[in-house]
């Protein structure tokens, strides 16, 4: 086992990795004291070797990493790639890893799951036991254990089995295209950027009065802004159900703000708080926001949902393909309302294998029917 503990040897492993045609990543951090994930551990797997960067170590310089994760021919393979993607785009000034590959939506695709795990893809794909032992451990506690190295290193050894098979079996489905599509979404930018402006979307408004919602949607930036800043969880700036107490009661001096006995702010926070409501009830009426009033669902509408979903469930064991990764609840609300226009299981591989069922379903022109002990389709005469 190899683990890396100077920029000079980080260096020199980089250099032998970006003669790969690609690696398999994975990292540990740590984030429940802070607002930013803390990085921990990176595992890095070539053909040759598996290596842990200690990116805590006295002297380490991510340098080599970054230019390796942004080597457009390296691929990079990851497993649930997504809060590893939010670590490397904030690591890298805002800037993405490319290529990615990601083996939980191939064993999606494959049909080997709801959310393949990585447990279940090294017992199912690669025949091997994880050792858990140090599956809840601190990553940032120093020295690292022979057995949390072990236990880390894994998750990159056995990717490697798993991306090459899972890699096989796409191409021969020609189904290569569908993962592409998936990751097209999770390479998306906007999925990691965290503007305080939408942090209000967040909480559930027990009220839409448009003075209570502005409250809300200032008070939840500040927040926001303030856990960024002192890189705090957001709840020990704040709890959630407070910060809707503070907009729902609005004190707009110290001494209000204190009789509010479960809120308890530093003298810095206390007065910036003090400040918002102050402004927000001065605002104009005009300038407040309208939210608008929830859809009601039209009558009648639920059981064609449930019908969309048996349908759904068809289509999935027909294709082999996770059901969750086809569509979800609302594309069916959508598709019974009669909408059509930006619903995911519209577009793409998903329209070809249920999307346009879905649509048939809907007009009447299929039928779902029980023949024995299986559910088939019939196709429908027109009537009229």
């Amino acid at each position: 086992m190899s683990l890396i503990t100077t920029t000079t040897d980080l260096d020199a492993f980089v250099r032998r990795a970006r003669l790969e045609r690609y690696v398999t990543i994975d990292t540990e951090f740590m984030r429940d004291r802070t607002y930013w994930p803390k990085l921990c551990l990176v595992q890095i797997a070539t053909r040759e070797e598996a290596v842990a960067v200690d990116p805590l170590a006295a002297g380490m310089d991510l340098a080599p990493l970054a230019a390796l994760l942004t080597d457009a021919a390296v691929g990079k393979v990851f497993h649930a790639c997504r809060q590893d993607l939010e670590i490397f785009y904030h690591l890298l000034g805002r800037r993405l890893p490319e290529p990615v590959f990601d083996t939980q939506v191939a064993a999606m695709v494959l049909g080997l799951g709801e959310e393949a795990s990585y447990e279940s893809l090294v017992n199912r794909i690669a025949h091997a036991r994880l050792d858990k032992s140090s599956r809840f451990t601190d990553w940032a506690r120093r020295p690292l254990t022979e057995a949390q190295l072990r236990y880390a290193l894994a998750d990159v050894t056995h990717l490697r089995v798993i991306y090459e098979r899972l890699h096989e079996r796409l191409v021969a489905a020609g189904r290569l295209a569908w993962v592409d599509e998936e990751l097209a979404n999770l390479l998306d930018p906007a999925l990691y950027e965290q503007p305080p402006e939408e942090a209000w979307k967040r909480l559930k408004l027990r009220s839409r009065e448009p003075r209570f919602v502005k409250l809300v949607q200032e008070l939840a930036a500040w927040r926001e802004r303030s856990a960024q800043r002192r890189d705090l969880p957001r709840n020990r700036i704040l709890r959630d159900d407070l910060l809707l107490e503070l907009a729902a009661n609005r004190p707009t001096g110290m001494e209000e703000l204190r009789r509010l006995s479960r809120i308890s702010l530093d003298r810095q926070s206390a007065a910036e708080v003090v400040a918002i409501v102050q402004r927000v009830m001065a605002l104009p009426e005009a300038e407040l926001p309208r939210l608008p009033a929830p859809a009601e669902k039209p009558r009648g509408l639920g059981p064609v949902v449930e019908l969309l979903r048996v349908l759904l469930k068809y289509c999935a064991e027909e294709y082999h393909v996770a059901q969750r990764l086809i569509a979800a609840t609302p594309d069916l609300e959508a598709i019974a309302a009669g909408r059509e226009a930006g619903i995911p299981a519209l577009a793409g591989w998903r329209r070809e294998i249920f999307g346009e069922r879905a649509l048939a379903l809907r007009r009447g022109r299929i039928a779902l029917a029980v023949e024995g002990r299986k559910l088939r389709l019939v196709t429908r005469e027109p009537v009229g």
